[in-house]
C-alpha cells in the first residue's frame, strides 16, 4: 500500500488557525463505517450517537510547555521541543537548526540562567540528549520559560494556553494535544454521563510521531515512534464491563486508539499496564476492541488518516474528506470532527 494512496487536496484556508470561542461549537461530520454513509450534524449531537451501556474512552495527558528557546554560548538562538523524559534531568529533544546542538554544546534558557543545559549524546532520526541544570523543581521552571508546542501548521497566538488542552487534561507529558478531546466541556460530558455512557479514562503521552511526516512511498517502510501509555485498573475493569455486557467502546481519538489497541487481547478485553507503543494501525488491521471512533481531520497522507481508513475503509474516508473539503468544514488540531461509528 502506498503513501499516496492517502493523498486528498487541502485548501490551505481550511486549517484552523484559532480555536472556536465555545469548544463544543464546533461541526461534527458522521461516518457510518459500514456503508459510508455522510451525515453533518453539530459536536453536540454526539449525544444521538452515544446509548446507555456504552463506554467513551478519553485520553487525559496533560501538555506540557515543551518547546525551549536557547542561546547557545556563540550566541546562536536555537529551538528545542521535548519529546520525551529519560530521567530526572535528561530529554530527548527535536533541536532546530540540529547544526548549533553538536555534542558537548551548552546552551541558556530565560534571562537569568534558571536553565542550563548540555547535549550529551545523539539519539534516533537527528534528535539530541540534553541534560539541563536548573534550581528548583524542573516543572515550575518549564512553566516559567517554555512555550506551548502547537504544530508547524498553525502559525497564529494561541491567547489562552489552556484551548491546547482537555477540560480533563491531568497527567502531563505530552508534547501535543490529544486533540480529538478539545471538543468537550464539563456540561456536555455530564449530559453524556447522564444518558447512562460510561467514560474511562487512560493516559498516553504523544510524542516525535505527531510531528513527523511518513516519507517512504510503502507505508509498511515507516517507522513509528515509541510512547508512553497507562492505563489503570479501573479503567482496564470499566472497559471491559462493557465489553462483556454488549456495550460499544468509542474511542475519543486516535491515541486513546492505539493504547487500547496495544494493551487489547484477542478476546476483546484490555489489561492494565503501563509501558511504551510504537502500533502503527493501517487498512488490513483488525481492530480488538473499539467499535468506534471520535476524531479530527487530520493532515493528507499521515498515519492518522491511515488509522482512520483502517476502521472506516480507505475509500469511505477520503470521500467523507472529500465532502468535508466541499462543505468547508475546518481542519487539524482546532477543527471540526468526524464520528466514525
Amino acid at each position: 500500500m502506498k503513501t499516496s494512496d492517502f493523498y486528498f487536496d487541502l485548501p490551505e484556508e481550511l486549517i484552523a488557525q484559532v480555536p472556536l470561542k465555545e469548544r463544543d461549537k464546533s461541526r461534527l461530520m458522521v461516518l457510518n463505517k459500514e456503508n459510508g454513509e455522510i451525515r453533518h450534524r453539530n459536536f453536540t449531537d454526539i449525544l444521538d450517537y452515544l446509548r446507555q451501556g456504552d463506554c467513551l474512552v478519553l485520553n487525559d495527558t496533560r501538555v506540557i510547555p515543551a518547546r525551549l528557546f536557547g542561546v547557545k554560548d556563540t550566541g546562536a538562538n536555537v529551538e528545542f521541543l521535548l519529546l520525551k523524559r529519560i530521567d530526572k534531568n535528561r530529554w530527548q529533544t527535536l533541536v532546530k537548526p540540529g547544526k548549533r546542538a553538536k555534542l558537548g554544546s551548552r546552551f541558556v534558557f530565560g534571562n537569568n540562567d534558571e536553565l542550563t543545559g548540555e547535549i550529551v549524546d545523539l539519539a534516533e532520526e537527528g534528535t539530541r540528549i540534553i541534560e539541563f541544570k536548573y534550581e528548583g523543581i524542573f516543572e515550575e521552571v518549564l512553566d516559567e520559560l517554555g512555550n506551548m508546542p502547537l504544530p508547524p501548521y498553525i502559525t497564529e497566538k494561541l491567547e489562552d494556553k489552556e484551548r491546547y488542552q482537555t477540560v480533563y487534561s491531568k497527567n502531563t507529558g505530552s508534547a501535543a494535544a490529544p486533540t480529538a478531546g478539545l471538543h468537550f466541556t464539563e456540561t456536555l460530558l455530564n449530559k453524556i454521563r447522564d444518558r447512562g455512557v460510561k467514560i474511562a479514562y487512560i493516559t498516553l503521552h504523544v510524542g516525535l510521531g505527531t510531528f513527523r511526516p511518513v516519507k517512504t512511498e510503502n507505508i509498511l517502510e515507516h517507522k513509528m515512534h515509541s510512547e508512553f501509555y497507562m492505563v489503570s485498573k479501573d479503567a482496564a475493569e470499566l472497559i471491559n464491563a462493557t465489553k462483556v455486557s454488549g456495550g460499544k467502546i468509542i474511542s475519543v481519538g486516535t491515541t486513546a486508539t492505539r493504547t487500547l489497541e496495544t494493551v487489547g487481547t484477542n478476546d476483546g478485553l484490555i489489561r492494565e499496564g503501563n509501558g511504551w507503543t510504537d502500533i502503527f494501525i493501517y487498512p488490513g488491521y483488525e481492530f480488538k476492541v473499539i467499535d468506534g471512533l471520535l476524531t479530527n481531520f487530520h493532515l493528507p497522507e499521515s498515519t492518522l488518516i491511515m488509522l482512520v481508513s483502517s476502521l472506516a475503509g480507505r475509500e469511505n474516508v477520503l470521500k467523507a474528506y472529500n465532502e468535508a473539503v466541499k462543505e468547508r468544514y475546518r481542519f487539524f488540531s482546532f477543527g471540526d470532527a468526524m464520528l466514525v461509528i
